[in-house]
């Protein structure tokens, strides 16, 4: 089991907090035992840069928690990445 201070909610709540997060999906991917989690991550703090410096941001942001998970995966988009990507799908 993971640790239970770890959840969707707090995860997301926490992006939102550090990184000025404008859209976060957070998603438990272990079945329900807070082991592994994937994010879509939409903030204005990665504009301008590449997709490891994003992802160094993120880690960084959420260092405690991802030291008590077992994995973690995100995606990093600005608002233009996000809302063409979208466009593209037909979702805006």
């Amino acid at each position: 089991m993971g640790d239970p201070s770890v959840t969707e909610i707090s995860l997301k709540d926490a992006l939102i907090e550090r990184l000025g997060a404008v859209y976060v999906e957070v998603t438990d991917i272990s079945g329900g035992c807070g082991q592994s989690f994937k994010a879509l991550i939409v903030s204005p703090q990665f504009t301008g840069l590449n997709s490891l410096k994003r992802h160094r941001l993120v880690n960084a942001a959420l260092k405690e928690e991802i030291g008590k998970i077992h994995a973690w995966t995100a995606r990093c988009q600005t608002a233009e990445e996000y809302q063409r990507e979208n466009a593209t799908n037909g979702m805006v």
